[in-house]
């Protein structure tokens, strides 16, 4: 990610090239705005000094003129787990099903779930998003609603009226 693929006026980032070979946008908290913008100042510029600070990896890689490497990031993300003792086995995707299962239980539409992964089909999205149990019982049943509506007026019989003359 280039600094230019950061819009903090839209509070977006745009992902060039991501799983599948698919650009797409995703939304950017400002909490992370806030920790990027300290981070900046820090990251090492040996190798990219002489770029506009736009056109600069945010994360550069070990290599000249090359972003940080999946293999390197997978590694920096298995020393952070490990810095916080979590046990059970993680990975990178992980964080990608995670995200899209909070957005689900929160109640965003699967939809757009859907594109910010960047999913084609939507049984692709409905995979990545394992529902936890606690929220499928909060969902109320339609045939709760059926009770709760206004009971319906009785219909007025009407009279016998015996044409027949007997």
């Amino acid at each position: 990610m280039r600094v230019c693929d950061i819009d903090s006026a839209q509070m977006i980032i745009r992902v060039v090239q991501a799983k599948g070979r698919k650009d797409r946008h995703v939304m950017l908290s400002p909490d992370m705005l806030t920790l990027m913008r300290e981070y900046w100042p820090t990251r090492s510029t040996r190798f990219d000094a002489h770029y506009a600070p736009d056109q600069r990896w945010l994360f550069p890689g070990y290599f000249r003129h090359y972003p940080m490497t999946p293999r390197q990031l997978n590694r920096l993300f298995h020393e952070a787990a490990d810095a916080a003792c979590i046990k059970k086995g993680v990975t990178l995707h992980t964080l990608r099903h995670s995200c899209a299962t909070h957005l689900l239980e929160r109640g965003l539409d699967i939809r757009l779930i859907q594109a910010l992964l960047g999913h084609e089909k939507l049984d692709t999205t409905a995979h990545y998003t394992r529902v936890a149990t606690g929220t499928i019982a909060a969902i109320e049943s339609p045939l709760d609603q059926l009770t709760k509506t206004k009971p319906r007026r009785k219909r007025r019989s009407k009279p016998d009226t015996d044409t027949s003359g007997e």
